[in-house]
């Protein structure tokens, strides 16, 4: 395994405050027995597999949690309906940090509502396959923009004293054999893009909680694997929270101790290592000691503290759930969140008074998404769902008539893309391939031929091939999963309430095949050979550092997304630098004569590096709002943190001196201003 390296802990915010909870930690701790200190360690069994068994003797409160992303799930609250926000691969698409705030300030909200102390979410995992059935449960492809939007809302979350859980480290990154396979990847590669966003969100964002893997990672299971938990994440990154296994991650697992020293604070569902014999002749026969017990027991107690277990209700911020503001949220999530992929002859936005007709048609026409369970941990249930249907009648009530035929419509509409059943988008499976079902591509086709307007919105959690299709059709508009209010957020869009201003956080790949962990067709790269080790040979070249470095043309690459305006960019300049960062600015105007959003990126590209780097990565970006003929000055700031590299020889990151070539965009591939400057 790779060798520790000397690196400085950082300061933790609020020191005060965290060392009033230390104290309190201490002070229970200090009382304890060593079978109640045992009993900490998981749940009370198979009817309360959310949540820890209290110590009465010491007044110790259950800590309970709920799964996430998209809200409090049904399954893990009580069977309460909650609002169901749009998908966090939306969330991402977004590129608007503040809206990943508000939205952890209002799960947190709605997780103190049902009495729960822990959101298990966000998962911050890389898409390295875009076959991956949790893809829409992950932010991006991109370090960089997972950790960007994630550290918001880890911070809005824990704002209102309910804790953040970050899953699932490390390198889990499929969900075929996720409970056996084996991520062999190099040290480089997996500082550099698999933890990379774990890191900076536990330096920046203080999580009170992280949750270990189902898989190995290089030869050893994620929740007992000690340079991953205790060597990287508590010794050099600093982190203060205590590690909790997924589901059952510990099966595999031979030995307690083997868990135990490693970091493991809580084992979930119940107790399968952590059983209270197996504790006890572990120490006894001297497998670990009762120091390294009590950090983990001390880590639990003092994220107890931090989110008010042992406080009386009235004492906490108060929780609201399914309010008029939450759903108007994700109302708005869903809207910006939303890719205009495809909008030949600008038949976007549909005026409501040019049209007579509108044909509507397609599987997730009328489906609803929020069923117990559906998709995995991260089903919500809410008290409504807007389908698509009813969104668009009340678009169009008393406007518009709603015909059956395409052909004797003005516009044809099909609602396509996948859904949450087994090898489409969802937890413990992956898909087989890239393409919407047969029957969808032959529904899409008909109807193009049969009206030359027809618009197709996809309802899907992941890339989707288009060759079959695309060409037949002027409009395609990628939703993701949007929520609750995804029938109005999708017709708000169409119709021109709102321009369309998200950008894809993942590459589209023409052919599954063109993608990093798929480009040999071997079974060593994806799935796994026949020892379930799964081989990370495309390095740090995942994403669109791959399709760039291979100059391989994607269907829709990174950052890609149109809008109803136009803007014209100016010439980028070095607006400051220090030491620590250099601040780009752009002059950016909106020429069209729709108010819209654009998304200034910035990539870099080092000019003369001593290891092999990607040819460009993303490194900043902005979002800003103009109105027609509204011209502004955008900062970007990039941090020289974000220039590094991981160095295997000395096992940190290393900025290296020299001039790296900052490229301005608004996608990745479409770069319309260059500067080169040193740091």
């Amino acid at each position: 395994m790779f060798s520790k390296p000397p690196e400085e802990i950082p300061i933790v915010a609020d020191e005060i405050q965290l060392a009033t909870e230390d104290a309190r930690a201490r002070e229970i701790l200090s009382r304890m027995t060593l079978k109640e200190k045992f009993q900490t360690l998981t749940s009370p069994g198979i009817r309360r597999i959310y949540s820890t068994k209290p110590i009465k003797r010491l007044g110790i409160p259950s800590f309970r949690v709920t799964d996430g992303p998209l809200g409090v799930a049904y399954h893990s609250s009580g069977f309460t309906k909650c609002t169901r926000f749009p998908a966090t691969i939306s969330v991402a698409a977004s590129w608007n940090r503040e809206l990943a705030r508000a939205m952890g300030i209002a799960m947190a909200e709605e997780i103190r509502s049902v009495n729960r102390h822990m959101l298990l979410a966000p998962g911050v995992n890389i898409a390295r396959t875009p076959v991956n059935g949790r893809t829409f449960e992950y932010f991006s492809e991109d370090p960089y923009l997972t950790k960007e939007l994630a550290i918001p809302l880890i911070q809005g979350v824990q704002s209102k004293g309910v804790g953040a859980c970050v899953k699932h480290y490390a390198a889990n990154n499929q969900e075929i054999d996720r409970r056996s396979n084996n991520s062999v990847v190099d040290e480089r590669t997996l500082h550099e893009i698999y933890l990379r966003a774990f890191r900076e969100i536990v330096r920046e964002a203080n999580p009170w909680s992280v949750m270990g893997c189902y898989n190995k990672v290089n030869g050893v299971f994620g929740c007992e694997n000690e340079y991953l938990i205790r060597e990287v994440l508590m010794d050099r990154w600093g982190f203060k929270g205590f590690v909790m296994s997924d589901w059952f991650a510990t099966r595999p697992i031979e030995t307690a101790e083997g868990c135990i020293n490693c970091g493991l604070s809580l084992e979930m569902p119940w107790p399968i290592r952590y059983k209270q014999k197996a504790l006890m002749k572990a120490f006894e026969d001297a497998k670990f000691t009762e120091e390294t017990l009590d950090d983990l027991v001390f880590r639990l107690l003092r994220v107890m503290f931090l989110t008010g277990v042992f406080e009386e209700p009235s004492a906490l911020p108060q929780g609201s759930r399914n309010t008029a503001e939450h759903q108007a949220l994700a109302q708005r999530i869903a809207v910006e969140g939303m890719v205009l992929l495809k909008n030949e002859g600008d038949l976007l936005p549909l005026n409501l008074e040019g049209l007579k007709t509108v044909s509507l048609t397609g599987p997730n026409l009328k489906k609803k998404f929020g069923r117990v369970l559906s998709g995995g941990s991260s089903a919500v249930v809410a008290p409504h769902e807007i389908t698509p249907l009813k969104g668009m009648k009340e678009k169009l009530k008393g406007k518009v008539e709603i015909v059956s035929d395409a052909s004797k419509a003005d516009v044809a509409i099909i609602f396509a893309g996948l859904n949450h059943s087994k090898g489409m988008d969802s937890e413990s499976y992956d898909r087989t391939n890239l393409q919407l079902p047969e029957e969808q591509i032959e529904l899409i086709n008909a109807n193009a031929k049969d009206n030359p307007n027809t618009i197709v919105v996809l309802i899907a959690g992941s890339p989707i091939a288009m060759d079959k299709w695309i060409d037949s059709v002027p409009v395609v508009l990628d939703a993701w999963f949007p929520g609750m209010e995804s029938g109005r957020a999708i017709a708000n869009i169409l119709f021109g309430d709102v321009s369309p201003s998200g950008k894809l956080p993942i590459t589209f790949p023409q052919k599954l095949a063109d993608s990093p962990a798929h480009h040999s067709g071997l079974p060593r790269n994806y799935p796994g050979d026949e020892e379930k080790a799964v081989h990370y040979e495309e390095g740090i070249f995942v994403g669109y550092r791959w399709f760039d470095e291979k100059e391989i043309a994607p269907l829709f690459p990174f950052g890609f997304g149109l809008g109803y305006t136009t803007f014209a960019f100016g010439d980028a300049s070095v607006l400051s630098k220090t030491s620590d960062s250099i601040t780009v600015n752009l002059e950016i105007e909106n020429t069209g004569e729709r108010t819209g959003a654009e998304v200034v990126q910035v990539y870099s590209h080092d000019v003369q590096s001593s290891v092999e780097r990607p040819p460009k990565e993303l490194v900043g970006f902005e979002k800003i709002v103009l109105n027609p003929g509204e011209r502004k000055s955008v900062p970007v700031l990039i941090k020289a943190k974000d220039l590094m590299f991981y160095d295997v020889h000395s096992h940190d990151w290393r900025l290296e001196p020299g001039e790296f070539e900052l490229q301005i965009g608004n996608s990745s591939r479409n770069i319309f201003s260059k500067i080169t400057t040193g740091i």
